[in-house]
């Protein structure tokens, strides 16, 4: 491996996913200017749009997606002309 790429300032960070508030504690190097409160200690606070706790993957709801109306909307759009 080598020696001298990776950074050295790694500090706890809590992650929090805007979509449903959920928050968890990990380190990381990612700026941040802002701060709460965790567990009752104060860390720099880093936003998220989506996390495990809100993507459909992990979450397990799927949402349906009308393939057969995209493929008419498509070939309305750009299939060949009568």
């Amino acid at each position: 491996m080598k020696q001298g790429i990776h950074p050295e300032n790694y500090r706890f960070v809590v992650f929090r996913d805007m979509s449903n508030g959920v928050e968890f504690l990990s380190k990381s190097t990612a700026a941040s200017s802002e701060t709460t409160v965790f567990e009752g200690v104060e860390y720099p606070v880093i936003k998220l749009e989506i996390s495990n706790t809100s993507h459909p993957f992990y979450t397990g709801k799927n949402v349906l997606v009308d393939t057969a109306g995209r493929i008419d909307k498509f070939n309305k759009r750009y299939g060949k002309k009568k």
